[in-house]
């Protein structure tokens, strides 16, 4: 089977199932999971597919923050790719957050309607899963968007060696979650407080 008709195969799978993982489609097209990677980077350069932790879901027609296109569905700053926070929701609508603070707050809302949530490592800005990471807060960097400010590591010790250069506390995706929303509640909830 060539690239091309893979990807048409791939484009039938997804809106059929709505979401696969690479593995999954890898057995279903009989190649390896290099090769579906190859095949899936022109669908997700052309908007047609979403790269989420460990697979692919299909785009929406239309976001669910819509009303302000490439704004955060919390505070509706402008998205940025290298701290972008992307919750998927059990109806396969995905919503973007600026940040990780957003993020969480957002996550928080929505309680058991994410099915999964992936962000860029601060560090190495490859895509994480938002659940499996660490959070560090309170460090002395300013990235320019929300406060409290959070970082996302998808190592324990990427976060504890950040820390020991420019401060700030670490945090599991429960204790980041429940921490940051403590944090808001003295204030509007939602309203984030952006850094100039």
């Amino acid at each position: 089977m060539l690239p091309i008709e893979r990807q048409k195969r791939i484009q039938s799978l997804i809106k059929e199932k709505q979401y696969l993982k690479i593995a999954e489609l890898s057995e279903l097209l009989g190649v390896s999971e290099m090769t579906v990677h190859r095949d899936i980077k022109p669908l997700i350069d052309e908007g047609r597919v979403i790269k989420t932790f460990g697979g692919i879901t299909l785009a929406n027609e239309q976001p669910m923050n819509s009303a302000y296109p490439n704004s955060c569905v919390f505070c509706s700053r402008q998205l940025s790719e290298r701290l972008v926070y992307r919750l998927i929701l059990v109806n396969q609508q995905m919503e973007e957050a600026c940040c990780a603070h957003c993020g969480l707050l957002r996550h928080h809302q929505l309680g058991d309607d994410v099915m999964q949530a992936i962000c860029p490592d601060f560090l190495t800005q490859t895509i994480i899963s938002a659940s499996k990471a660490w959070y560090v807060m309170d460090s002395t960097i300013q990235i320019g968007c929300c406060q409290p400010q959070v970082l996302p590591f998808e190592w324990n010790e990427h976060a504890k060696r950040f820390v020991t250069g420019f401060g700030g506390v670490i945090y599991s995706f429960q204790e980041a979650k429940e921490h940051v929303f403590q944090r808001m509640t003295g204030d509007n909830p939602s309203q984030c407080h952006h850094s100039e």
